[in-house]
């Protein structure tokens, strides 16, 4: 049996902080602290596929998957994109994103989730074939939406 395997914190901000002192929502960031039961770096590639209960935690966000593969930039190491695959569950909040696969674009600071994603906060569901969740407004795009809102006076 594996032991789980916790990988050194990565010091890297995964998405930047907003700089004006007006704006202060908080993103996604970091550090990221990654465990798994595997891990296969590839410095020639600049990739890190993390296998088998992968846990990805930020200062507010928690990714889980079966499978991750974190690519990175040669100088420096931050990251440039992000692909969970199988059994993809994101936390953020009260909010909980399930989907087969997950894609974070570092540079357009955004999420793609496929594969039967389905967002829950609180009562209220939505679901569709593909949700885009943009990090700095946290602002959702859902293709084929399905929405289920639960009216609280109904209670």
């Amino acid at each position: 049996m594996l032991k789980r395997l916790l990988i050194i914190s990565i010091f890297f901000i995964l998405l930047p902080i907003q700089g004006s002192a007006e704006n202060q929502r908080e993103n996604i960031k970091g550090p990221i602290t990654v465990t798994s039961e595997t891990l296969t770096a590839d410095n020639k590639a600049h990739t890190a596929l993390f296998e088998k209960n992968v846990i990805a935690r930020t200062t507010n966000l928690t990714i889980y998957a079966d499978k991750m593969l974190v690519f990175y930039k040669e100088n420096g190491g931050d990251v440039t994109k992000i692909e969970a695959n199988d059994n993809v569950k994101v936390l953020k909040e009260a909010r909980i994103i399930t989907s087969k696969a997950a894609t974070y674009y570092a540079d357009e600071e955004k999420v793609i989730f496929t594969g039967e994603p389905r967002a829950v906060d609180g009562d209220n569901i939505v679901s569709g074939t593909k949700i885009t969740y943009f990090t700095v407004d946290d602002r959702f795009l859902v293709e084929n939406s399905r929405v289920i809102l639960k009216n609280k006076k109904d209670r």
